[in-house]
């Protein structure tokens, strides 16, 4: 018997021992498990800015920390090969309690609390919520780094928990979110409810002759002004990457044209990558 995952709007119907499209959810005796729970693939100390937050603990450090799987399938993503990666992958097993405990002995460092980042963090949900409760209890932050395909319950389950989310927001057409197997809606209103409960920045790769028109940047940051205008949104300058390759990078001048634009709209502008 099939068994419907509803975590992500792919609503992947799973046979026994089938995995999802996003390679890190499980169809295990008719329920949905977390193949990636606690296995994590990278753990570092990062800078805050480089989630990228630029406004949210400035100056601070975080215990950034990734496991495996996606559920887009973004040409151009810069960390192909855990996003792309199943369970055969090479982890180390962090319990939610080793990780904490972890990101307290970091405070002297400036530590302020933990990202769940790298891969899309939210395939491995019940990781992340277990481990937010925790740190939570502990009274350190909560980060979230995400694509922002994820269902409204579990969602709203979720935000409780979590002090600030970096969105990407890969363009603002529906036929672009198509060809990474994603969903413009559903990303919009991951970012409309995040704003509502934390601190939120939104990042925009920018990717010549994709998502680099005047009009496509003035539609999306007049939209995220809509919401707020001081969400913080950053526009990122596109390298080569993965299967992309052989593609130009983006021109310097192009990121700032558009960062021009989008300050048209919003109080807080960034330009990344350049």
């Amino acid at each position: 018997m099939k068994v419907i995952c509803t975590l992500c709007p792919h609503h992947c119907a799973l046979e026994e021992g089938k995995t999802g499209l996003c390679r890190a959810r499980k169809n295990v005796q008719g329920t949905i498990i977390s193949e990636s729970y606690g296995k994590v693939t990278s753990i570092a100390l990062d800078p805050i800015e480089k989630k990228p937050l630029n406004r949210f603990y400035p100056g601070g450090m975080i215990l950034s920390v990734g496991s495996f799987g996606c559920n887009l399938r973004c040409p151009f993503c810069q960390n192909s090969d855990i996003a792309t990666a199943d369970s055969s992958i090479q982890t180390q097993h962090v319990s939610p309690e080793t990780l904490v405990n972890k990101a307290l002995e970091l405070t002297p460092r400036g530590n302020i609390g933990i990202a769940y980042t790298y891969n899309e963090p939210l395939v491995g949900y019940e990781y992340v919520l277990d481990c937010a409760r925790l740190a939570r209890e502990n009274n350190i932050k909560n980060v979230v780094v995400t694509n922002g395909m994820i269902c409204e319950e579990p969602l709203l389950a979720l935000l409780p928990y979590i002090d600030a989310m970096n969105i990407d927001l890969k363009a603002y057409t529906e036929s672009f979110y198509k060809k990474l197997g994603g969903d413009l809606a559903t990303v919009k209103n991951t970012i409309h409810l995040a704003a509502k409960a934390c601190h939120v920045e939104v990042t925009t790769l920018i990717i010549p002759g994709e998502n680099d028109s005047v009009a496509e940047m003035d539609a999306l940051s007049s939209w995220l002004a809509s919401i707020d205008s001081s969400i913080p949104l950053h526009i990122s300058r596109f390298f080569p990457q993965w299967q992309m390759k052989d593609c130009a990078a983006t021109p310097v001048k192009t990121v700032y044209a558009l960062a021009e634009v989008a300050r048209k709209h919003l109080e807080y502008v960034y330009e990344g990558n350049c």
